[in-house]
């Protein structure tokens, strides 16, 4: 089955975010790291700010029926806007002096960040994620760009690997969940 993938525009965010919402409502790094009241809500609203601004500095992609999205940063992007990092910080509220705490390894300096890739769970199985996560590769690809990413679900190590990343460090946050970060280095032309 093919699935078509295109650039994502300001009018897909919401629709994403809520997509995003559902599809990491039991992830282990957002269940530890956002606060269990209005859980739900404020997922979604993350996802949304965050999905914004890698629109405006990267590459947002979805599929064309809106099942999946993906987020990727490059090495320069800069921070989310100060009031987004205000409203970051009050929906993190008790959990955002854990989250600091945390000390995951370096990425490295030049490689582009897969923020994000997730499909709505009605449509798991179903090689949106590995289509939209081809898409966004290629075209990294074609700018000889290594690219990172973080997981703190073991089964995406598998999707990934499949991909073309290598495991470089897993990190066991005491009381919370282990993140494993990946790197993938250019495909050959």
């Amino acid at each position: 089955m093919t699935v078509p993938v295109r650039d994502a525009t300001a009018d897909d965010i919401p629709g994403a975010a809520r997509m995003l919402a559902a599809a990491f409502a039991e992830y282990p790094w957002t269940r530890w790291s956002i606060p269990a009241a209005d859980y739900a809500a404020r997922l979604e609203e993350l996802q949304g700010i965050y999905l914004r601004h890698a629109l405006r500095c990267g590459i947002v992609l979805v599929d064309e029926a809106r099942r999946g999205v993906a987020a990727l940063l490059p090495p320069d992007a800069p921070e989310p806007a100060a009031a987004d990092q205000a409203r970051i910080a009050e929906l993190m509220g008790e959990r955002l002096d854990a989250l600091r705490a945390v000390e995951l390894p370096q990425r490295p300096a030049d490689s582009w960040d897969l923020a994000v890739v997730g499909v709505h769970p009605d449509s798991w199985g179903r090689g949106i994620a590995s289509a939209i996560l081809t898409e966004g590769l290629r075209r990294l690809d074609a700018r000889r760009a290594t690219t990172s990413v973080e997981t703190s679900d073991a089964r995406n190590v598998a999707l990934y690997a499949r991909h073309g990343f290598t495991p470089t460090a897993t990190t066991r946050i005491p009381d919370g969940p282990s993140v494993h970060a990946m790197l993938r280095e250019p495909a050959n032309p």
